[in-house]
């Protein structure tokens, strides 16, 4: 695929910011005040920017803190560029109708298990539910190894009032890819 076949390909499918590969403190900075940009830019609702921009934070700080570095089996046909990283994907889209924030990590198929249990029990809450989940989850004040509380999926499902989508696709035996896939409704 050339440059040009790519560009038309994100124009068609309204992708105002696209990232691929390892996000380092200081661009996660860099790209939330490229966001920031972009959204003042765009005639919308205020309530709506800050929503996006508020989903965007908590999707961003998930790959920075949460991604795993990918180290595949000898052998695998994986580029060189990638081995040993934290590589990530984060694109943002809008239409007439809504804003689309994806993004994709790899992560240990060891800890999927109990990040899936966490993604289900979010989606199977109401409003109400997840309010209540979230001051729970704060009151605990458990930190994960990588310094999170466990706050930012369900601060996603409250501020979008959407069900989380997301997909793990198994990489090898030991890494899998995990894809978040949010809407943010402009209404």
């Amino acid at each position: 695929m050339d440059i040009y076949d790519l560009y038309k390909r994100m124009e068609n499918h309204n992708i105002m910011l696209s990232f691929s590969g390892e996000v380092t403190g200081e661009l996660l900075d860099s790209l939330l005040a490229i966001v920031e940009s972009k959204l003042e830019t765009v005639k919308e609702n205020p309530k709506i920017k800050r929503k996006v921009y508020n989903v965007l934070v908590e999707c961003l700080q998930n790959l920075y803190h949460h991604s795993a570095s990918f180290s595949p089996k000898d052998g695998d046909a994986t580029p060189a560029a990638l081995k040993g990283k934290n590589s990530t994907i984060f694109m943002m889209g809008r239409d007439e109708s809504l804003y689309n924030i994806m993004s994709g990590n790899y992560i240990k198929n060891e800890d999927i298990e109990g990040f899936k249990a966490k993604l289900d029990k979010i989606n199977g809450m109401d409003k109400e539910g997840l309010k209540a989940y979230y001051k729970e989850v704060l009151n605990n004040a458990q930190f994960s190894a990588k310094g999170g509380g466990g706050l930012g999926m369900i601060d996603i499902a409250k501020k979008t009032g959407q069900k989380l989508n997301y997909t793990f696709e198994e990489v090898d035996s030991d890494f899998s890819f995990f894809t978040l896939n949010i809407q943010i409704l402009q209404i």
